[in-house]
């Protein structure tokens, strides 16, 4: 039977984020990753097993993260104009976790990722900066452009990395705020949505106080 509230939604979740000298490269082929930079299954709180495995790390030169699909049906469907109906990586920041916080404010940073979608084929991985609903003030304007994302598209699936310099994440000061607001969500058009703490449902892109606390551990 379906829970009216999910149990991830009555937790508030810490979750190390490992710290590496050198990040992994951006080649879309996971080559760099290890079990240390794993996040955790908290979909089976839920009774939704992840769908995906999902990596994160970091380092004073920005955040790192990477994902891995496997066991799809049907071609990815992806376009950067709009990048929420295709299949995607989104990534939250939010650089002070003010958990108190209802409304997003200019620390907080919304980011899209897809496999497939940029270049002349559209063949080329695509990186950008999405909008929250009901803003309590915006973040400053980013350079996407700096953005990078590497991806490998197979026949059942795909992997892709991506690297946000700190000069995207406003805010961004791992000494003074080790602790940051990290929330992502994963949409496919097989499998459905694979997120970190609560669904649309319960409007986390509008209240980061549903995301996670990423503690940016050494």
């Amino acid at each position: 039977m379906r829970t009216l509230v999910p149990n991830r939604f009555l937790f508030s979740f810490e979750i190390p984020i490992a710290h590496r000298a050198s990040l992994p490269r951006m080649t879309g082929r996971l080559a760099d990753w290890t079990d240390v930079e794993r996040l955790p299954n908290l979909g089976e709180m839920d009774g939704r097993p992840d769908f995906a495995d999902v990596w994160a790390c970091w380092n004073s030169t920005g955040l790192a993260v990477a994902c891995r699909v496997e066991g799809r049906r049907h071609p990815l469907i992806c376009n950067p104009k709009s990048h929420w109906t295709s299949d995607n990586l989104r990534l939250c920041i939010d650089t002070r976790d003010a958990r108190t916080n209802r409304r997003v404010t200019r620390f907080c940073h919304q980011l899209f990722f897809l496999p497939t979608g940029a270049g002349r084929k559209k063949d080329q991985p695509a990186a950008g900066a999405g909008k929250f609903q009901r803003t309590r003030e915006e973040a400053p304007t980013i350079a996407v452009e700096k953005l990078q994302v590497a991806a490998e598209v197979r026949g059942t699936g795909y992997s892709l990395e991506a690297f946000v310099p700190a000069e995207c994440l406003f805010g961004f000061d791992p000494e003074q705020h080790p602790r940051i607001g990290f929330y992502y969500l994963i949409e496919d058009r097989d499998f459905g949505q694979q997120y970190l703490t609560v669904g649309d449902d319960l409007a986390w892109n509008v209240d980061p106080s549903t995301w996670a606390t990423a503690v940016l551990a050494r």
